[in-house]
């Protein structure tokens, strides 16, 4: 994609974004073992037809993940996991197709998937990982999802207190390397060096990332928090996912990143009925 239409891209994104009415971010897994999909959409082929019913389920922005983040994957190597994403990218990231997001913690990585034309970069380690992350996302011009996560669990921490520091410290990062402030989403990092209880609790202090002017970006989707209070398998996940992510949308989310779009488009499109009535 040339850098202007890329460009066109991501601002269109960011008027959305400013209606506050949330998005719905697909899921697209190019990796042989995702905690949920792993394997199922990893050969260009299927792919290609997942990306194409993540539209037409009305999904608003596709993400695309080449190395599995779940507990206990696999680390990939940089040309491996660029390997899975190239082509993907290549045939996707389109002027009048979704916005692309790259789901990556390497800097390189996302360096050519921006090339390539994806907007969003969606950093799980919320650029502390590789510390060329920010650099890459000033140069790129792109939006960045910053996620909370320390790495290790603590039920020892304040947990408003430690994730409000945590957004603070990665502000000023993204101020010294020249990101602007419009070009962040946050994500309260469910599932990412938290215990089982502090899942919750990040979902219920979500007013502490609304306030920062941000979008926020809620990721939930079929994740093990949910099995462990309903005692359902992955593949059962969904009432929980969508009580989940309804309630973050209440409480000010921006764009929900999810496995099951058809179901959440519906349930968005009911609330946003309800909430535009006379």
């Amino acid at each position: 994609m040339e850098k202007a239409d890329r460009i066109e891209v991501r601002e269109r994104l960011l008027d959305r974004l400013s209606h506050k009415t949330p998005l719905i971010m697909g899921i697209l897994n190019v990796t042989p073992d995702s905690f949920s999909d792993g394997g199922q959409h990893d050969s260009l082929a299927t792919a290609l037809t997942h990306a194409a019913e993540i539209a037409q389920y009305g999904a608003d922005i596709l993400d695309i993940g080449g190395e599995s983040t779940r507990p206990g994957g696999q680390a990939v190597s940089l040309e491996e996991e660029w390997a899975r994403v190239a082509e993907p990218i290549a045939r996707l990231a389109t002027k009048d197709a979704l916005p692309v997001s790259i789901d990556t913690y390497k800097a390189e990585i996302a360096r050519r998937a921006t090339k390539a034309g994806a907007v969003i970069i969606n950093d799980v380690w919320g650029m502390t990982r590789d510390k060329a992350m920010a650099d890459a996302v000033a140069e790129t011009e792109s939006l960045v999802c910053i996620t909370y996560n320390r790495g290790e669990a603590d039920a020892g921490i304040d947990l408003r207190q430690d994730m409000t520091d945590f957004f603070g410290r990665a502000f000023d990062m993204a101020a010294q390397a020249g990101i602007p402030r419009e070009h962040i989403l946050l994500d309260p990092g469910v599932g990412f060096g938290k215990t089982y209880e502090q899942n919750f609790g990040v979902l219920a202090h979500l007013d502490a990332l609304v306030e920062t002017g941000c979008p926020v970006l809620v990721g939930v989707s079929r994740k093990s928090f949910i099995g462990r209070l309903t005692g359902k398998p992955v593949e059962d996940r969904l009432i929980g996912t969508l009580a989940a992510n309804l309630d973050s949308v209440q409480r000010g989310a921006a764009i929900l990143r999810v496995h099951d779009v058809a179901e959440h488009r519906e349930a968005l499109d009911m609330i946003q009925s309800i909430g535009s009535a006379r």
